[in-house]
């Protein structure tokens, strides 16, 4: 059998009161091709002293003068070192070495039974290295998986902060300047006498009227200025329009009291309303549509669920599921989690962000659904 490998001599840490025992053992770790650097000790302070010292292996003796094979163990484990222990003694009954390997030695040997001793420590020395570098690689694999959600964290921000200038561009220059070309028509309309020009001026003014719509929507799509007034406010809005615009019955329960949200969390709320009534409107096909927010135990939730056919494990296992993903992604950025759940009766969807509100919490019965003020309109002639 090949020696295992390593980039250093083989460290040997070998408790042993019999230094023709200790030379015999590493006679036979020398003829099995090992390159041995070792230490005999045969006392329970010097063992304790020599675990400050890097070792690939431990091999021990059953019995010490005033200490044992056992209690070395413990104190190997105590110490939390990761090192393989070997039993080799002269004596160890059945029993014994069974407690032995329980408490998590290697292995163990008999003294009038060496051959076996360069195979056994290989193996044990090979298990802990791969052992080790399986450490190592869910190690690395973790920060990898932290470093992508950062990335994925950082994505959205940006999406956010992008969206947000593009929509405030499209109110201030492209909704302004629609807004001024229709006052300008419109002066056109009143004052002109040519009936061919009101007509053309007319249809103008439509075109101009569905332009200035299409913003609007736009604008709303990339930065909801609904959210100026508040989580509330813009849940009442977005479900008022879902409900207009599907003929689906949405109903939506509020806390009687709300506190200042924390940054972010506002928008990561309407951002999963607004996702989980986009799939229900194009896959659910549900007759109705329930949207909560809570407050409880300084969480706040907010659950969306509808009585549609359900997702199927499929469904939720498509590779370019990116909408979900997404959400999960999405709920990271404020330290909040997406739970979802769906079956024959329904699909549920739970955002949960951890955060300190004050004030009442009790729900309160189910909101009329009407259509807030819209703080992004561009005024009207």
């Amino acid at each position: 059998m090949a020696a295992p490998i390593l980039d250093h001599a083989l460290r040997v840490l070998h408790l042993e009161d019999s230094p023709l025992d200790h030379e015999l053992t590493l006679a036979h770790l020398r003829r099995g091709g090992l390159e041995v650097q070792a230490l005999r000790i045969d006392s329970e302070s010097a063992f304790l002293a020599a675990l400050e010292q890097e070792w690939d292996v431990v091999l021990s003796d059953f019995n010490l003068p005033g200490f044992s094979g056992l209690v070395a163990l413990d104190l190997l484990k105590a110490s939390g070192l990761d090192v393989p222990f070997i039993l080799v003694s002269g004596e160890i009954g059945e029993d014994t070495a069974v407690e032995a390997m329980r408490n998590g030695a290697s292995d163990y040997l008999l003294k009038n039974n060496l051959a076996r001793l360069v195979p056994a420590l290989m193996h044990a020395v090979e298990a802990t290295e791969t052992r080790h570098a399986r450490e190592r690689a869910d190690r690395e694999l973790g920060k990898s998986k932290q470093r992508l959600r950062e990335l994925a964290q950082h994505l959205q921000t940006s999406i956010e902060q992008e969206r947000a200038a593009i929509a405030r561009e499209i109110h201030d220059d492209v909704g302004g300047s629609l807004t001024a070309l229709k006052f300008d028509l419109a002066w056109i309309a009143r004052h002109t006498t040519d009936e061919g020009v009101r007509l053309r001026v007319n249809s103008a003014l439509e075109t101009v009227t569905l332009a200035i719509e299409s913003s609007k929507r736009i604008m709303h799509n990339l930065r909801p200025a609904i959210l100026e007034q508040g989580l509330v406010a813009a849940l009442q809005w977005i479900a008022s329009r879902f409900e207009k615009r599907t003929g689906i019955a949405c109903e939506l329960r509020l806390p009687t009291q709300t506190p200042e949200w924390p940054a972010g969390v506002p928008l990561v709320a309407y951002r999963t309303a607004q996702e989980a009534l986009t799939n229900i409107t194009k896959h659910a096909q549900a007759s109705r549509v329930q949207i909560d927010l809570s407050l409880a135990g300084g969480v706040m939730s907010l659950e969306i669920s509808d009585n549609g056919r359900g997702l199927s494990q499929q469904d939720l296992a498509k590779a370019r599921s990116f909408g979900i993903r997404g959400l999960h992604e999405r709920a990271g950025t404020v330290g909040g989690w997406v739970d979802l759940s769906s079956g024959p009766a329904g699909t549920t969807l739970i955002l949960s962000v951890p955060l300190n509100p004050i004030g009442d919490t009790s729900p309160a019965p189910a909101h009329p659904l009407r259509e807030p003020e819209d703080p992004s309109q561009w005024g009207t002639l």
